[in-house]
């Protein structure tokens, strides 16, 4: 059985290229880990562990264990350490504070070995620790486990990607109006890249244009919050603020109540279907415009 672990520090929103180790360990492992890499208290955010889950559960990624707190796992880390006779620096790199707090390197080595984890999959930024590790684990008395490197997401810039950058984010590209499904489906293409990606917003776009598509009326609306009689407005939507929008610059100038007024509706839809897929809001004003004239009452 191939056991992987998805091990993030617990400092908000995933990154997408976090987000994509996420992906790539749950395909690849039989069984997989979540584990909670706390060791470095002052890169702690408040209510960081929960954004994290938060975000594996709305891209669909779950786990078989966890989530594993390494700060809860001090003790058995220290006692790995002594009980092998390691010294506090190793190879150079300290393997526990002075204050008895384990590092991440002795604390991710011995869970790791706990853990039986069999594979390693993680971003290429972490390439330099595969040597140290591989040298802790025997030191230990353990089996090193099989490590695969993947490229990174990056900018159009070729360097990396900030949090603060447009669409960096799981949390963003949610805030954006893009389906999970079609972040996921994105990162699922990556797959393991040998080399390090740019972030393709256009591709996820079309992603989702697709996605969108497929919804049956009820779940559009749903998504988008509208009601769901009017879900052939947004039929062409990019993304599900530009669906939202679409629906509600209809809806909200004409005033109209789609579950008294379905004749009103029933135009909106013959007006709907003679644009092209995307409506701008002029092209929206003109439905409106008509669809007043043909949902007044005749004198």
């Amino acid at each position: 059985m191939t056991r992987v672990r998805f091990a993030p520090s617990p400092t908000g929103t995933l990154h997408v290229g976090n987000a994509l180790s996420a992906v790539a360990n749950r395909r690849f492992g039989d069984w997989m880990l979540l584990r909670i890499d706390d060791t470095d208290a002052a890169r702690n955010v408040a209510g960081g562990e929960e954004g994290v889950i938060d975000d594996l559960r709305w891209l669909g990624v779950d786990w078989d264990e966890g989530p594993a707190r390494q700060s809860e796992r001090a003790a058995r880390h220290m006692e790995a350490a002594r009980a092998a006779g390691v010294p506090q620096r190793f190879e150079g790199v300290m393997l526990w504070r002075d204050d008895g707090t384990p590092t991440f390197h002795l604390a991710s080595v011995v869970d790791d070995a706990d853990f039986g984890i069999t594979h390693v999959i993680r971003g290429s930024d972490h390439r330099p620790n595969e040597a140290l590790h591989a040298a802790l684990h025997r030191a230990l008395g353990f089996e090193p486990p099989t490590v695969i490197h993947h490229g990174l997401v990056v900018g159009e810039d070729g360097k990396k990607l900030s949090k603060r950058a447009e669409g960096a984010t799981v949390a963003s590209l949610r805030a954006a109006g893009y389906p999970a499904e079609a972040v996921r489906a994105y990162l699922e293409e990556l797959g393991l890249p040998k080399h390090d990606v740019h972030l393709d917003l256009d591709r996820i776009r079309s992603l989702s244009t697709d996605v969108l598509a497929q919804l049956p009326d009820e779940e559009l609306a749903a998504r988008a919050g509208v009601p769901a009689a009017a879900a052939d407005l947004m039929r062409g939507a990019h993304d599900l603020v530009e669906a939202r929008a679409l629906a509600q610059s209809v809806l909200e100038p004409a005033d109209v109540d789609p579950s008294r007024s379905p004749e009103t509706l029933a135009r909106f839809a013959e007006l709907r279907g003679r644009f092209p897929e995307t409506v701008d809001k002029e092209a929206a004003k003109s439905i409106v415009r008509s669809t007043e004239v043909a949902s007044a009452p005749s004198s």
